[in-house]
């Protein structure tokens, strides 16, 4: 790889000579622009504005602008010449827990290569030393006219620097965040948890940018003639969320099924279904009623009492009715002998006997 800057790492007194390498670099696909009427290229001329004059990359320098409209000129030797140390060195100032630094801070990254055989001993030694401290170091060097501030680490056996903003480049996030006053329940926060650890378990190299392949295929295509535009997906719905938990859920699911793993739309299915089945329903309808028609359920004793009563008072109304007939019947035959008078009322008398006679027996039975 083509180093971009040559310098050295001040530890200390010790000094380890360095290439910069750049550590990542664009995969962006880059467009030109083009004249719509017949496909030429627009160009940009850089012209200077007192004479109108195009004038080559070589005649250019750098200037700075004064208030009132002045450029004083700068050049490479000036900025070279300033009493910096940090003008071909970069020096470690401090070593600190890497949880110290903000992201927010993060830059550009480079590879810092050992320049030489000399630069090995000591490169070695600075890559162990941050090995065993578990520590970052941040150091300030100067790059492209200015001075930054940078975090030295290890990455597999080599020391990366990552560029970073100074403090003062941090902006406050006044009036980003949400106004309004909100309240999280904590089954929303468990289905964010089951959310985030089924999106989290994921392979970091085989993420890929979806975007560009999807645009070099259509470059392919309409360089081959055969470019058919596909349907534009329907536009969002504003990220507008009507039921928090239902989203929720239905993520955790789709999250799951597209992994094949168990719990995914089937499981969250009968999940719901034996999660329903434990509901006791409300009873509605006479179904659940007591029926007035349905007889109580009563001892053998009681019951029997009740017949043998029942049976007496039968028995004793009939006697009584048949003697009431006889003794009307011996009016009505007045000329009748009074024995058969008597013998009527004796009769009457034994009927009513014979009725508490049987009614008797019975009660006894019955206790």
């Amino acid at each position: 790889m083509r180093s971009i800057w040559n310098g050295a790492i001040s530890f200390g007194l010790v000094s380890i000579p360095i290439k910069l390498v750049n550590a990542t670099e664009s995969h962006s696909i880059s467009f030109r622009q083009i004249h719509l009427a017949d496909g030429g290229r627009i160009r940009y001329r850089k012209v200077c504005e007192l004479d109108g004059e195009e004038v080559p990359g070589a005649e250019i320098g750098k200037g700075y602008e004064e208030a009132d409209g002045s450029v004083i000129p700068i050049t490479d030797e000036d900025l070279a010449q300033l009493p910096l140390a940090t003008a071909k060195t970069i020096e470690i100032m401090s070593f600190v827990p890497a949880e110290e630094i903000d992201p927010l801070q993060m830059d550009a990254a480079y590879y810092l290569a050992a320049n030489g055989a000399t630069a090995a001993k000591p490169y070695t030694l600075l890559r162990e030393a941050l090995k065993r401290s578990r520590k970052v170091a941040i150091a300030k060097y100067a790059l492209r006219g200015r001075e930054r501030l940078g975090m030295l680490r290890v990455v597999d056996d080599v020391i990366a620097m990552h560029g970073l903003l100074w403090p003062d480049e941090i902006r406050v996030p006044e009036g980003v965040a949400p106004e309004v006053e909100v309240t999280v329940r904590d089954a929303e926060l468990d289905l964010a948890d089951a959310l985030m650890a089924t999106l989290g378990e994921v392979e970091m190299a085989s993420l890929h940018d979806d975007y560009r392949d999807a645009v070099e295929a259509m470059i392919a295509a309409k360089a081959g003639g055969a470019f058919e535009p596909a349907e534009a997906p329907g536009e969002p719905a504003g990220g507008q969320v009507i039921d928090l938990m239902a989203a929720l859920e239905k993520s955790v699911r789709a999250a799951k099924a597209s992994r094949g793993e168990a719990g995914g739309a089937g499981g969250a299915e009968e999940a719901e279904t034996k999660a329903g089945a434990e509901v006791t329903p409300m009873r509605r309808g006479g179904a659940g009623r007591k029926s007035a028609a349905a007889p109580k359920a009563v001892g053998g004793k009681k019951s029997t009492a009740a017949s043998a009563k029942k049976t007496a008072a039968t028995a004793a109304a009939k006697s009584t009715s048949a003697a009431s007939k006889k003794k009307t019947a011996a009016k009505s035959t007045a000329g009748k002998s009074g024995t058969t008078k008597s013998t009527s009322t004796a009769s009457a008398k034994k009927a009513g006997a014979g009725a508490k006679k049987a009614a008797t027996p019975r009660k006894r039975a019955s206790a």
